[in-house]
């Protein structure tokens, strides 16, 4: 519809009815996104199983089947081109009410209106004269700016959103001493199978005494019952010093499990089992229980795991089930002789430098967000550069009459980046509030993690300012081609029927 007036005014002179008009169109647009639709069923769904495979790699997903729903590719191929019909069906329906002659005349007719007395106060200032074209071409067509912006601004809310995610999962994941640590895990709990030369107790004064070591936490693991609940779940006990390692998830409410009788879980644990910090409840280990009280909520963690310490666990069995050690090294200390030395005393133990990272969710979550911001980003300069490239050929007169006056290519292609640049400010202006706002809703939404205020707030000046551009980058890009092309039309051939 955009550019397509003439056409329609030759239709209807020729005898096509308003409803036939209407339906031309309607089929000229429902063709390709029929097509499109197709293709990009197929390969959705041929991505889908590596994306998932990938996303959830990692996860105990329990009795639940991670693959795409079967009526989803039924659903696209239905939804999408109907979908594509509704949308199209307004400016369809201009098209229907155009007179014959008021079609076939757009384009040379003169035209009136706010356009016109925008363009026309624009030119009465110091702007230079393909400056002030550009900013009044837009005021001439208000509703097709008005999708062109609001698809520019969905693109940087979609940045924003984006941005704000990955900058608050960043956050969440950072060391918090910013010391290297080595992860000492045991044969219990690794492929490494054998037998171990040493005790658990043995284990830890070793790795100790051994130089370089600042400080060692060790973490026992064993799966109890709770009182009252059909299925086990884990409980991480900490003991040695600080009874705290570097992967402890931090509290973000209440306070540590130091005490004896006294627990944390993440979130996602509190709400599977409907509970809040000071409930209390009664772990079970063979013909041993004891109750303890939730003192702590964590940023996260797995919604079948509970942690406690060392003095706890003590009251349920005897043997502490150390899986894994955690050990703070000095400054200066030589990585590789540390762990090389903890191979030679007990070569069950398997070593690592830890370092900052996730688990899966995580990943995933930044994984689909990037994805989807790249997708979005495409759509909107997309969207920007076919609106322009159809206003460009409605507008093939003017911007003959333009270059045959004097204006140069360089003048049109400014003049054409001009018009989409102010919007794509404006946009960013609307669409960066829009998106703080939405990240907000979403990180303190996440059932599963328990984000803090430092980790949520992560909006500083440069990052907004870099912001601001995005929508500008997204006018400009999507403008480019346009621009280019009315540059290089021909004033002989624009011309030629006038």
């Amino acid at each position: 519809m955009v550019s397509g007036y003439r056409h329609i005014g030759v239709l209807k002179s020729i005898g096509f009815t308003p409803r036939q008009v209407v339906t031309v169109y309607l089929t000229m647009v429902s063709v390709p996104a029929v097509v499109g639709t197709a293709l990009g069923t197929a390969a959705g769904w041929a991505a889908s199983y590596p994306i998932l495979r990938s996303a959830f790699s990692g996860i105990a997903t329990g009795t639940a089947v991670i693959e795409p729903a079967g009526w989803l590719p039924a659903a696209t191929l239905i939804g999408v081109p109907l979908l594509v019909a509704l949308a199209a069906l307004v400016p369809a329906s201009r098209a229907h009410r155009l007179s014959a002659a008021q079609a076939i005349s757009a384009g040379s007719a003169p035209r009136t209106g706010r356009g016109l007395t925008v363009q026309r106060r624009l030119s009465g200032t110091r702007l230079p004269r393909a400056v002030s074209l550009g900013l009044g071409q837009p005021f001439a067509r208000p509703a097709r700016t008005a999708l062109t912006m609001a698809a520019i601004a969905l693109g940087v809310v979609t940045v924003t959103v984006t941005t704000g995610v990955s900058s608050t999962l960043a956050r969440s994941m950072a060391a918090t001493d910013h010391r290297t640590h080595i992860d000492v895990k045991t044969s219990a709990f690794s492929d490494n199978r054998i037998a171990p030369r040493l005790t658990a107790a043995q284990t830890e004064a070793m790795l100790h005494a051994t130089p370089g070591a600042e400080r060692v936490s060790v973490r026992g693991l064993v799966r109890v019952g709770i009182l009252g609940q059909p299925q086990l779940v884990f409980a991480n006990f900490y003991g040695g010093d600080d009874m705290v390692d570097h992967a402890r998830l931090d509290v973000v409410e209440g306070r540590q499990a130091t005490g004896l009788n006294e627990a944390e879980a993440g979130p996602g644990f509190l709400d599977q089992h409907g509970l809040k910090l000071g409930d209390r409840i009664t772990l079970v280990l063979d013909d041993r229980q004891t109750t303890v009280t939730l003192v702590g909520k964590e940023a996260q963690g797995n919604p079948n795991a509970i942690t406690s310490n060392d003095a706890t666990r003590a009251r349920l069995t005897p043997d502490p089930h150390v899986v894994e050690y955690d050990v703070r090294l000095a400054d200066g200390t030589d990585v590789e002789a540390y762990r090389k030395a903890v191979a030679d005393a007990d070569p069950s133990l398997s070593t690592s430098v830890a370092t900052g990272g996730s688990d899966g969710s995580v990943v995933a979550i930044k994984t689909f967000t990037t994805t989807f911001t790249v997708l979005l980003s495409v759509v909107a300069a997309l969207g920007v550069f076919n609106t322009l490239l159809l206003t460009i050929r409605e507008r093939r007169r003017d911007l003959g009459m333009l270059k045959s006056i004097g204006m140069t290519p360089r003048q049109v292609v400014a003049m054409t980046l001009t018009s989409v640049a102010w919007q794509g400010v404006v946009s960013g202006v609307v669409g960066i509030p829009v998106g703080v706002a939405v990240h907000r809703l979403i990180v303190e939404n996440v059932r599963t993690i328990e984000f803090t205020e430092p980790q949520i707030d992560v909006w500083g000046v440069p990052l907004l300012a870099g912001l601001g551009l995005a929508g500008v980058a997204i006018a400009v890009l999507g403008a480019l081609v346009p621009a280019r092309s009315a540059a290089r039309l021909p004033i002989a051939e624009v011309l030629h029927n006038e």
